[in-house]
């Protein structure tokens, strides 16, 4: 069979997939093609089929170039020509012109050393950065009988491919003609290396330079020599010309030659070194169905790559099913299935083209079809069975289309489906990925439309299909909208799930309308749902945030006893350090006595913010008794609880009860910095005196003097 004449005939497009998987299992292909052909494959394709033959096949002269019109450019020869980079403007054919004057002059002959003199100075030219200077050498070699050597070639073609600022596009200009010449004039085997070649691709596309990389590889097509390595300059183009129709036909017929010379290749080694990989035919073929959407050109590149022998992969098999489905080939779609079948292929990406395709093609009885096939052959636990993208795609076109009705139809024939399987995850419903599809657009009023449609048909809406808009109006702030749509799930009997209940209550929170999330957090409780610590820590939080330490008792004492909610001692810390910062002392102490009262252990941070409130209120005296209640305990301390202690004792003139705390640091090896009590002493007692202590307290004298003995403040 040949590639440029691709028959139509369903009998030879099986064999023809059946030869791009040679390297496959031979029976289980066989029973693959038994089941397409039944009992009316003749006898002479059976044989053949039977066969295998194991070589590829031939890519004869006969194989056609394909349809689409090239971008064509003149071959170049002078090194003048200003215009190159340009498509010219086809007019009616003028005469053939005459042959350019250099291709028939005598070259002069050029003595050795005077060609080794300038190849020499082009090199020097080219390490120096003297563009000019390079390429008059170039010039002057190009127009003797001893062209450069493939180093200077290389040296001088990279150079001016990478050349940057004003003279970039000079340079790639330069450098393609002179790698053009090169490869047609040249008596060197590979004249210009590969490496050069690979980045005067480069260069060309980073430019957009569709036009000269297009005539540059049609040049080495035409030299006859050996091709560089695919990924050299195929990457390249493909790249540069993936998104033009136009310039994309023309490399498709670059793509042609190149695989015939693959095939025609006889050492091994080289074939295997020209051959486009997997992933540039994958690009090809896509080129083919998304771009053209050309089912001849599509199928001609499948079967150079059997000629090449690459074999497609599942994203070759996405390309031809978004083709069919976009041209309407059903037959193809089902041999594509059934061959996938057989290969054990994931459907999920040839389910996700095929859509692409029905919808590109304004076939949404087909979409829907495809859709709710899918449902039913879903298996629970592999994800959704669409991916995001692929919802956004449907729910965009059906809006487009005003087919809001046939979407409310499609989730509701899904959920029926959904019904019958095991249960799964509302993110996994078809209903959730179309409505939240049509969110994530911001197409909002559109997906309360398909609620409103689907209950107009007198469908019963799942909970997922109220989720993702639920979630968008507390999002946006939209209580209102919230609200009905709240009282809307209510009346259809359905319980929301913790995770709308979240999103509600943190709506609320952030419209500091702290008892509507007091509310919602209530009926979480009475509605028994398992999960309530990401909603009580969303309250929790923004009331820290928004400083309203008293809501934030008043709502932990509420919940205290809900053993679904794991309070612990840091959730009343958090309270007792709002009160303290906002100087409400009392309130604090009241916590933290409801705290032990209801048997959570303190600790050091509980210690802590109720000292640093009590010593920025200067109330020395509740520092004292909390010190003699923690000593009591017999409370692990850290250098910082002692240190805080005797801070405040010292600035109380406490100092019996400073003292204590100094034992208890030497107890536990703990380092105190006197000169930070010392200060302390300074600041608030530097008038004390001993006298006058001794006639009135001897104890407390005596604790006076131990302590400026320890600070050192009797030396």
């Amino acid at each position: 069979m040949q590639i440029g004449r691709f028959p139509s005939s369903r009998h030879r497009f099986r064999n023809q997939l059946i030869k791009a998987f040679r390297v496959r299992s031979r029976s289980l292909l066989w029973q693959t093609v038994e089941h397409l052909n039944g009992k009316h494959t003749s006898p002479p394709m059976r044989a053949l089929l039977r066969l295998r033959r194991r070589l590829p096949l031939p890519l004869t002269a006969r194989l056609s170039f394909f349809s689409s019109e090239p971008h064509e450019i003149p071959t170049i020869y002078s090194f003048l020509q200003p215009s190159i980079f340009a498509p010219r403007p086809r007019p009616q054919p003028p005469p053939p012109p005459s042959p350019p004057a250099h291709d028939t002059a005598p070259r002069k002959t050029l003595p050795v050393a005077d060609a080794e003199a300038l190849e020499s100075d082009l090199l020097a030219a080219v390490a120096e950065d003297r563009t000019d200077d390079a390429w008059l050498a170039f010039k002057s070699l190009a127009a003797s009988s001893r062209p450069p050597s493939p180093r200077a070639a290389a040296a001088l073609v990279s150079h001016l491919a990478g050349a940057g600022g004003a003279h970039h596009r000079l340079g790639l200009k330069r450098a393609f003609a002179a790698a053009v010449f090169l490869l047609e004039k040249s008596p060197h085997a590979a004249p210009v290396p590969e490496p050069a070649i690979g980045a005067l691709f480069s260069a060309l596309a980073a430019a957009g330079s569709a036009a000269p990389a297009l005539a540059l590889a049609r040049a080495m097509l035409r030299c006859g020599r050996r091709l560089p390595a695919f990924p050299v300059w195929g990457h390249p183009l493909i790249e540069l010309t993936r998104d033009d129709a136009g310039a994309f036909a023309a490399f498709l017929k670059v793509f042609d030659e190149a695989c015939k010379l693959v095939v025609g290749e006889k050492a091994p080694a080289e074939a295997a070194a020209m051959r486009p990989d997997l992933t540039a035919c994958n690009a090809v073929l896509a080129g083919c169905c998304r771009r053209l959407g050309s089912v001849a050109d599509a199928e001609r590149v499948l079967e150079t790559m059997s000629a090449i022998g690459v074999s497609p992969d599942v994203e070759s098999f996405g390309s031809l099913a978004f083709l069919y489905a976009w041209r309407g080939v059903s037959s193809r779609v089902d041999e594509l299935d059934t061959l996938l079948d057989a290969l054990g292929f994931s459907k999920k990406g040839f389910f996700k083209n095929l859509v692409s395709g029905y919808l590109k093609s304004s076939n949404f009885e087909s979409v829907s079809s495809l859709i709710l096939r899918a449902v039913k052959e879903h298996r629970v636990g592999y994800g959704n069975v669409f991916d995001q993208e692929s919802y956004s795609e449907v729910a965009q076109c059906f809006v487009d289309h005003a087919r809001i009705r046939e979407l409310a139809q499609l989730i509701i024939q899904a959920q029926e489906i959904e019904l019958t399987q095991q249960p799964m995850s509302v993110e996994d419903s078809v209903g959730f990925g179309i409505v939240n599809a049509c969110v994530e657009l911001g197409l909002l009023n559109k997906a309360h439309s398909i609620l409103d449609e689907m209950t107009a048909q007198g469908a019963s809406v799942g909970l997922g299909v109220y989720s993702s808009i639920l979630k968008a109006y507390c999002k946006e702030q939209k209580t209102a909208e919230a609200a009905q749509l709240v009282a809307e799930i209510s009346a259809a009997g359905l319980q929301l799930d913790a995770g709308s209940y979240d999103a509600l209550i943190d709506a609320s929170m952030t419209a500091h309308d702290f008892q509507s999330a007091f509310a919602l957090f209530k009926d979480m409780r009475e509605a028994r749902l398992p999960e309530l610590r990401s909603s009580y820590l969303t309250i929790m939080t923004s009331l820290t945030e928004n400083n309203r330490p008293g809501l934030m008792a008043s709502f932990l004492d509420s919940v205290v006893d809900d053993p679904r909610i794991e309070i612990a001692t840091h959730d009343w810390n958090s309270i007792i350090h709002a009160f303290c910062k906002v100087g409400r002392l009392e309130d604090a102490r009241r916590t933290y006595r409801r705290m032990v009262f209801l048997r959570f252990e303190p600790n050091n941070q509980t210690y802590l913010s109720l000292i640093n409130g009590y010593v920025s209120a200067e109330k020395y005296f509740n520092v004292l008794i909390l010190w003699t209640e923690v000593r009591r305990k017999g409370t692990e301390f850290n250098h910082e609880l002692i240190d805080a202690f005797l801070y405040a004792l010292v600035k109380g003139g406490f100092f019996d009860m400073a003292m204590q705390v100094i034992d208890k640091a030497q107890e536990f090896k703990i380092f105190l910095d006197k000169w930070r009590y010392k200060q302390a002493f300074m600041e608030t007692h530097k008038k004390l005196k001993v006298a006058k202590l001794r006639k009135r307290n001897f104890r407390k004298m005596e604790a006076l003097i131990a302590f400026k003995n320890w600070a050192g403040l009797n030396t």
